[in-house]
């Protein structure tokens, strides 16, 4: 069955199989979620180095994410290889999906080295040698010289975080790896349900702001870009990538490289403008931005202005966690950090895609009602005060 409709394959035998690298990260689990829902593959098996127990999983992945399809490994050692890859067939499988990788702002560069680099390049030359049938890399928007200008894949690139910087090298090292099937997926801001990132980050200090009874203010401008992908859409389009390679690369073009590259983004063009109005309307608290010249002292001082915000916040978070008797706090911090601050546009170009594949977005743009619906599910899980 094609993301795009289709009649489903007459027989399970005839779908393919599919092995999920970071399969209980947050964009592996909902791509589980969709192949579960969809009925799209005759196997699936999620590699994770965190078991399902310990995933913050949310009910509706319990069979999707089931225990018997998950393996704990390591796939960045060699010893853990057979582990990853082995089948009771003796088949390789036909997808992997590389959704793995470290995810955590400001670690050392020795982290984004072995849980992101190498895991995915040992893991890409396995497949290679294994004949893997395509190796879809989820990759990052941020590996782009910033411009406030949508970034088109051909653009300059220049990584402004250090998770990026490996993340283009890994892109560089999968691209030369001989008989590697590899297309890759550069997203920025990935937020829905259960997200505990970027958009989240936003909203777990909105609510310490409406607790304070403060106005919330932003540092640098209401255009700064910080587009967005919803994760449901996230999870289509690495289907659809696959998928795409596995007919044969229709409408690629040669010159634009050897192994494809695709900017996935929804139309919103997402600034901080447009986060800024939807979280002033749903918490019903003053919002605005810092003058030139606070933002001005921050881009010369931001270590201590990122200290001076936490340390006004976290106190304040801890209090409504405790009010709310939320005693086993989920993945949702107002905490902030460095990394996440920076006067950086993250402004991307998915043209490319929408017309080579012929995917279309089901989430268009960021809106008030995506954002409502992500706090629900944290009330769902009893991580929201």
């Amino acid at each position: 069955m094609g993301s795009q409709g289709g009649p489903p394959p007459s027989t399970t035998s005839e779908k393919p199989s599919v092995l999920i690298l970071g399969g209980l990260g947050y964009i592996g689990r909902f791509l589980a979620l969709y192949i579960h829902q969809n009925k799209l593959a005759s196997e699936v098996r999620l590699v994770d180095k965190v078991l399902p127990q310990l995933a913050w999983l949310a009910p509706e992945f319990a069979e999707a994410c089931s225990p018997d399809k998950c393996v704990q490994a390591d796939a960045s050692r060699d010893q853990s290889l057979p582990r990853v890859f082995d089948r009771s067939n003796g088949k390789p499988w036909d997808y992997v999906f590389n959704c793995g990788g470290e995810t955590r702002y400001s670690q050392e560069d020795e982290v984004y080295r072995l849980r992101s680099l190498e895991m995915s390049v040992t893991a890409a030359r396995e497949a290679a040698r294994r004949k893997v049938k395509v190796w879809v890399c989820v990759s990052t928007g941020m590996v782009y010289k910033p411009d406030s200008a949508p970034r088109k894949e051909s653009d300059k690139l220049k990584p402004w975080l250090k998770m990026a910087r490996f993340k283009m090298m890994a892109e560089e090292e999968l691209a030369n790896i001989e008989g590697l099937n590899v297309v890759v997926l550069r997203l920025p801001h990935v937020y829905g349900p259960y997200s505990s990132k970027y958009v989240a980050s936003a909203l777990s200090l909105a609510r310490v702001y409406q607790h304070l009874g403060k106005e919330m203010k932003w540092l640098w401008t209401k255009d700064l870009r910080i587009n967005t992908v919803h994760v449901d859409d996230t999870a289509r389009a690495l289907w659809r990538a696959a998928e795409w390679y596995a007919e044969g690369k229709p409408n690629w073009d040669p010159s634009w490289g050897k192994a494809p590259i695709f900017n996935v983004v929804d139309h919103g063009n997402t600034s901080q403008g447009t986060l800024e109005q939807i979280i002033h309307n749903i918490f019903q608290i003053p919002t605005g931005f810092q003058g030139q010249l606070i933002s001005s002292f921050a881009r010369l001082n931001l270590d201590s202005v990122v200290d001076d915000i936490n340390d006004e916040i976290l106190g304040p978070w801890a209090d409504l966690l405790a009010e709310a008797k939320i005693e086993r706090p989920g993945p949702l911090s107002p905490f902030m950090e460095k990394e996440m601050l920076k006067d950086t546009d993250l402004s991307m170009d998915g043209a490319r895609f929408e017309k080579v594949t012929g995917f279309k977005y089901e989430q268009d743009r960021l809106t008030r009602e995506g954002v409502e619906a992500m706090i629900e599910s944290y009330k769902k899980m009893n991580w929201w005060p």
